[in-house]
C-alpha cells in the first residue's frame, strides 16, 4: 500500500507540474507577443519533458513556432508525416526529384498513425465528453484528435517550397475538418447551430487555440487562411507545369516567359520553390543559347540555396563553354566538397526533408568523373588557355557583329545584370528564418552578381577592341586595293591614248587631201555654171565628185 501511495503521489505531482506549465503558456500565448510566445514555447518543452506525448502541448508547440515563422522546426518536428517522406520511405528507388510527377497518388498514402493503447499523456475522463463523442459519432475516427497536423505542417511545407505535400496536407485537414462539423453538427440543436453560424461566420468553435499574427487588422478564421494558401498554391504549380511542359516540349522562349510569371510576380513566393523555378529557368535558358542569363539564374539559385548540386554543376558547365576555366575550377572544387561532404555523413546536404535532383548512390560515380573533370581543367590553365575567353558566346553576339549589335547587345545585359537592379529578386521571396538569413543571402547574391557584372563589361571592351581593330584592318585594305585600282586603271587608260593620238595624226592627213579635192571640184562646177548659165542642163561626170 505504501508503494501504491508513492505511485499516486508521483502520479498526481506530475500532472498538477504539466498542467500549471499549460495554463501559463496559454496565457502567454494569448498575448501575440512574440517574446511571450518564445517564453511559452519554453515552458511547452517543460511540459513535453515530463509528458511526451501529451497531444495539447504538441499542439500548441507546433502552432507557436509556426506563428514565430520557424517552419524548419515544424517540418522537423513533425516529418514523419510528410507524404513525399512517407512515400520515398516506402520506396527507397524513388528518388526525390521524382516526388514532384507522383504527387496525384500522395492522397492515398495514409498521413497519421494511430496512437499507441498505452498512451502515457494525461486524460480525465469525462461522462459528458464520452457523451458528445457518441452522439457525434466522432470516437469512429482515430485519427480525429491528430487533425491539426494537416493544417500546421501544410502551412509550414508551403512556406518551405514543398507545394505538393503542402497541397495534399491542406486539402486533406480541409476535408476532415469539413466532415467533422458536419457530424458535430448532427448533434447540435437548431438554436445552438444558428448561434455557431451567425457568430463564426458557419465554422465550428475552435477546439484548440489558434495563433494568428497581431500586424493583421481583421483576423482571418483558419479555414479562411487555409483556402487562401490553397488557392496560391494551385496558381503556382499550373504556371510550372506549363513552363515545364514547354521546357520539354523545346520551347524556349514559352517555358521562359512562364517561369518568369512565377519569379517577376508582385506577391511573394517560399524560398525554396523560387530556387527551384530559377534553376529550371537556368536550364531553358542554356538551352535558348543565352549564357548570360543563365549563369544570372545559377547565381540566384546559389543565392538562395548555397548548398544546390545541380547549380554548381550547370554554372561550371557554362563557364567552361566559353572557356573562362578558372572560374570553372572553382565551381567544380567547390562541388567536389559537397561530394565528399556527403559521402562522409552518408546523407545528401540539408534536413531529410530537403529535396535533391540527386541520389545518393549516385554519389560516388559523379566524384570519380567530377576528379578527371579537374584533372583536365588543371592542365589545361597549366598550357596558359586562360585569357582566350569567348565573350561572343557570353554576350550572345555573331563574331561578325557590327558596332551598334554589340552596343545594343551590351546595353541590355549592362541594364538587367548591374549588380543593384539583380538583386531585386530578394524582396520578393519569403524568408524561412529570421533576418539573419537575409544578409547572408544578400552577401551572396552580391558577389556573384559582381562577378558576373565585371566579366560582361570585360568581354565589352574586348570585343570593342576587336571590332576597332578589325574595321581599322578593313580600312587598310580597302586603301591597298583603291590604290591598286588606281594603278591599274592608269595603265589601261595611257594605251588607248597613245593609239588615239597615232589614228588622229592619220585623220588629219586624209581629212587635208580629202579638202583639197572637194575644193577643186567646187571650182570647176562654179565655172560650167557660170559659163553655161542656169537654165541649161550642165554635163557632169560622177567621178569627178570626190565628196
Amino acid at each position: 500500500m505504501a508503494v501504491y501511495g508513492e505511485k499516486k503521489h508521483w502520479w498526481l505531482r506530475n500532472k498538477k507540474i504539466v498542467d500549471k506549465y499549460m495554463k501559463e503558456a496559454r496565457n502567454l500565448i494569448a498575448s501575440q507577443d512574440p517574446n511571450d510566445v518564445k517564453s511559452a514555447l519554453t515552458l511547452l518543452e517543460s511540459a513535453l519533458s515530463v509528458s511526451p506525448r501529451y497531444e495539447l502541448a504538441l499542439e500548441l508547440k507546433a502552432r507557436s513556432l509556426l506563428y514565430l515563422r520557424r517552419f524548419k522546426d515544424v517540418a522537423d518536428m513533425l516529418q514523419d508525416y510528410i507524404p513525399s517522406l512517407r512515400l520515398a520511405g516506402e520506396d527507397p528507388g524513388i528518388g526525390s526529384s521524382e516526388l514532384s510527377s507522383t504527387h496525384s497518388s500522395r492522397e492515398s498514402v495514409k498521413l497519421l498513425n494511430d496512437l499507441p493503447s498505452n498512451d502515457s499523456s494525461f486524460k480525465c475522463f469525462s461522462v459528458s465528453d464520452l457523451k458528445k463523442k457518441v452522439r457525434a459519432g466522432l470516437s469512429k475516427n482515430c485519427n480525429e484528435q491528430g487533425q491539426w497536423r494537416y493544417l500546421v505542417l501544410g502551412q509550414a511545407c508551403c512556406h518551405l517550397g514543398l507545394m505538393e505535400d503542402a497541397m495534399v496536407l491542406l486539402q486533406t485537414g480541409k476535408r476532415l475538418a469539413t466532415a467533422a462539423f458536419r457530424r458535430q453538427s448532427i448533434c447540435l440543436s437548431d438554436d445552438s447551430f444558428i448561434h455557431f453560424s451567425s457568430v463564426d461566420g458557419g465554422s465550428p468553435p475552435p477546439s484548440s487555440v489558434v495563433v494568428t499574427s497581431a500586424s493583421q487588422p481583421r483576423s482571418l478564421t483558419e479555414s479562411e487562411s487555409v483556402a487562401h494558401v490553397l488557392s496560391h498554391i494551385k496558381l503556382l504549380l499550373r504556371r510550372r507545369a506549363a513552363a515545364l511542359a514547354a521546357l520539354d516540349a523545346g520551347l524556349y522562349s514559352e517555358s521562359i516567359r512562364h517561369f518568369s510569371k512565377i519569379l517577376d510576380s508582385r506577391r511573394g513566393a517560399p524560398q525554396g520553390f523560387l530556387a527551384e523555378c530559377f534553376m529550371h529557368r537556368a536550364s531553358a535558358y542554356r538551352s535558348a543559347g543565352r549564357i548570360a542569363e543563365s549563369i544570372a539564374d545559377c547565381n540566384k539559385t546559389l543565392a538562395l540555396d548555397p548548398s544546390c548540386l545541380q547549380a554548381l554543376e550547370t554554372r561550371a558547365a557554362l563557364l567552361e563553354s566559353v572557356r573562362c576555366f578558372p572560374d570553372s575550377l572553382h565551381d567544380l572544387e567547390h562541388l567536389k566538397l559537397l561530394y565528399n561532404s556527403i559521402l562522409r555523413d552518408r546523407k545528401l546536404p540539408g534536413p531529410v526533408w530537403k529535396r535533391h535532383n540527386v541520389r545518393y548512390r549516385e554519389i560516388p560515380g559523379k566524384l570519380c568523373v567530377l576528379t578527371s573533370k579537374i584533372q583536365q581543367l588543371k592542365l589545361k590553365i597549366a598550357n596558359g588557355e586562360i585569357g582566350n575567353v569567348d565573350y561572343y558566346a557570353l554576350m550572345g553576339i555573331r563574331r561578325d557583329c557590327s558596332r551598334s549589335e554589340l552596343d545594343r547587345a551590351y546595353l541590355l545585359l549592362n541594364l538587367k545584370h548591374k549588380p543593384e537592379r539583380s538583386m531585386s529578386f530578394i524582396d520578393r521571396f519569403e524568408l524561412t528564418e529570421d533576418e539573419e538569413e537575409l544578409d547572408s543571402v544578400k552577401d551572396r547574391a552580391r558577389m556573384s552578381t559582381l562577378l558576373l557584372y565585371r566579366l560582361i563589361q570585360k568581354g565589352y571592351s574586348v570585343v570593342t577592341s576587336n571590332i576597332a581593330t578589325e574595321q581599322e584592318a578593313e580600312k587598310q585594305r580597302k586603301a591597298a586595293a583603291a590604290t591598286l585600282t588606281e594603278t591599274h586603271r592608269s595603265n589601261n587608260i595611257e594605251t588607248p591614248i597613245r593609239a588615239a593620238a597615232v589614228a588622229a595624226n592619220s585623220n588629219n592627213n586624209n581629212t587635208n587631201v580629202v579638202k583639197g579635192v572637194f575644193c577643186r571640184d567646187l571650182t570647176v562646177v562654179g565655172n560650167l555654171i557660170a559659163r553655161a548659165g542656169f537654165n541649161q542642163p550642165i554635163p557632169v561626170k560622177y567621178e569627178a565628185l570626190s565628196c
